[in-house]
């Protein structure tokens, strides 16, 4: 088979192989906006990911941010006036996140985010959507969308409530309040947790374990894995998303907007 390079399409994510070539690195890099997610970044994942799923060689995709102080602090605000504040861009850009994150969470082969610095918002997502989540212990974690009045969609509250349970997942999303990575592994957010100058060498003890073991006895695994999380057909999709979307057709997410834009604390009506 042709050795595969992958290029990302844009230079705000960045990718590489390790050199034994079984593990696939995607660094998200926009540093000065600690990572913020912007729109050519969600539509950069899709590509690298497509390159991967048919490479023999990988055997673990690692998601990781540029620098020190963040794995994504959430999306590029700086965009949200030109793609979120209309209807029609709304959904194009519902539509191009919920592609990028179910492209990573319905990856064939496993997943995983390491974490280090602000996880928010989206970079919860991220995370979420991976298979393993490792962070240092300077890592803080939110899920602020209750602060925006922004809708949350279906498949990432219920990765939530998959990986926290119910409850704690109620406690994070109404509150929007910021948790320690200590805290994370507590409510079963995060896998492992660890100094950060030893980030590095529990990163390797995954790419190392990955690249050991039987790569079609770990593709079945999580296929299992995924038959036995399936929702039930009983599930009203078509309410979640009428719901989500009178979210962000609502007068609160315009203040939301408004007032993250002008740095101060929003006033919901409930409207």
């Amino acid at each position: 088979m042709a050795e595969i390079t992958y290029t990302s399409p844009t230079e705000r994510v960045q990718s590489w192989m390790d050199e034994d070539g079984s593990t696939l690195h995607i660094r998200f890099n926009n540093p000065e906006r600690h990572n913020a997610l912007s729109v050519d970044m969600w539509e950069a994942v899709p590509v690298l990911l497509a390159q991967a799923e048919t490479d023999e060689r990988v055997r673990l995709v690692v998601f990781s941010g540029a620098g020190e102080k963040a794995f994504v602090s959430g999306a590029d605000i700086s965009q949200f006036e030109d793609m979120r504040a209309a209807r029609e861009a709304v959904a194009r850009y519902e539509l191009m996140a919920e592609q990028a994150l179910m492209g990573i969470y319905n990856f064939s082969k496993p997943t995983l985010a390491c974490i280090r610095g602000y996880c928010i918002g989206g970079g919860v997502n991220v995370a979420m959507s991976c298979d393993i989540r490792i962070a240092s212990s300077d890592a803080v974690f939110s899920i602020p969308a209750a602060r925006l009045g922004l809708g949350y969609r279906y498949s990432a509250m219920k990765n939530l409530v998959d990986l926290v349970g119910p409850g704690v997942a109620k406690d994070l999303f109404f509150t929007a309040r910021r948790i320690s990575a200590v805290e994370a592994k507590e409510v079963g957010l995060i896998s492992r947790v660890c100094a950060p100058d030893q980030l590095p060498a529990l990163l390797a003890e995954y790419t190392q374990a990955l690249a050991a073991n039987a790569p079609l006895t770990v593709r079945a695994g999580k296929a299992i894995v995924a038959e036995i999380l399936k929702p039930s057909p009983e599930v009203d999709f078509d309410k979640c998303r009428a719901l989500i979307q009178g979210c962000f057709q609502s007068e609160d997410y315009a203040e939301g907007r408004k007032a993250f834009m002008e740095k101060r604390k929003p006033v919901f009506r409930g409207k």
